[in-house]
């Protein structure tokens, strides 16, 4: 069973095509244009074992919101489409990964239903390298959801360093998902009393 997904999202403002694959290996082959951001995405390939190619050209000399949002939502709609009918995933499950001096809890489940809960530590610094505005990784989370159509809690209790405080959230988030997303042998069905997620 193939679990590939691909989305395109074309507006003024930007252009991007996402595909993914859940039972890959962790390949990247990222370009945004924002260099903090493909590491991000970097990170969720590699520890979420998903193949993922993300090509986007966006209006970066306004700055880099649309360019960063836009490919949120391409690649929320990629990783549902990944997903299709959910028979036998395993639905929920959580991560916590340490970064240095930071840690990030995550707990997901494949429910259908947009959802997010985000926490960080308080007094982040503003900005990571040039582009990256650090309050982007909760509108990165809302966009992926909305998309996605994935229940996702992220708390990130304690941390310093603003690079470190994003980065283990999307390490938690890549093993999280990459954990949900795993064909349960013994649930042959869909993982729900509903019968459809």
């Amino acid at each position: 069973m193939s679990r590939v997904g691909r989305a395109e999202r074309t507006t003024k403002e930007t252009s991007v095509v996402v595909g993914i694959d859940l039972d890959g290996t962790g390949r990247a082959d990222i370009a945004t244009g924002v260099g903090f951001y493909d590491h991000m995405l970097d990170q969720l390939a590699r520890h979420g074992l998903f193949d993922l190619t993300v090509k986007t050209q966006g209006d970066l000399h306004i700055d880099s919101h649309h360019t960063i949002e836009d490919t949120s939502l391409a690649l929320g709609a990629a990783f549902r489409e990944a997903l299709g009918d959910k028979k036998g995933v395993v639905r929920f499950a959580s991560a916590a990964v340490p970064l240095d001096e930071s840690l990030a809890q995550v707990t997901v489940d494949l429910s259908g239903r947009p959802y997010l809960v985000h926490t960080e530590p308080d007094g982040m610094a503003p900005m990571i390298g040039p582009e990256y505005d650090t309050t982007m990784t909760r509108h990165i989370l809302e966009s992926f959801v909305a998309q996605a159509q994935v229940a996702l809690h992220v708390h990130v209790p304690y941390g310093r360093n603003a690079h470190h405080i994003v980065e283990c959230q999307f390490k938690a988030l890549a093993r999280a998902l990459r954990l949900a997303a795993e064909i349960d042998p013994r649930q042959p069905g869909v993982p729900s009393t509903k019968g459809a997620l």
